[in-house]
């Protein structure tokens, strides 16, 4: 038996991932790290080409705040500098980078079923 909350987050990042594939994105990449110690959740290239890294936030419920509240300055940075160095070392063509943040939470009395949300483009790093 695993820990509640890390199997919460990789059954977010698969109905992302499953949700993301159904709308046209390739999923090139799952909880990539890179060699500076930054993780990124999901990388993709989207319909219009872009490069974009996903970061999902799953909440079970809006007690301890939303997905959306978790993510700082320093957090954007660090995803940034990640998915850069993912463009480095990988040939998929692409038209630009962005980061996404995807929050999740499981609808009630469901195990399977997920009210997803896209924030595009979270801001500067």
């Amino acid at each position: 038996m695993g820990d509640a909350r890390h199997d919460l987050g990789i059954a977010a990042e698969q109905a992302v991932a499953a949700w993301l594939e159904t709308a046209g994105w390739e999923i090139l990449a799952r909880r990539h790290r890179s060699a500076g110690g930054g993780e990124v959740d999901l990388i993709a290239i989207d319909p219009a080409k872009i490069l974009v890294a996903i970061e999902v936030r799953a909440r079970r419920s809006a007690r301890t705040g939303t997905g959306a509240e978790t993510i700082d300055r320093r957090r954007r940075a660090r995803i940034g500098r990640t998915l850069a160095a993912f463009s480095a070392g990988n040939r998929a063509k692409h038209r630009g980078l962005r980061v996404d943040l995807v929050t999740a939470a499981p609808e009630p009395e469901s195990v399977t079923r997920w009210r997803l949300r896209r924030v595009p483009d979270i801001g500067a790093w």
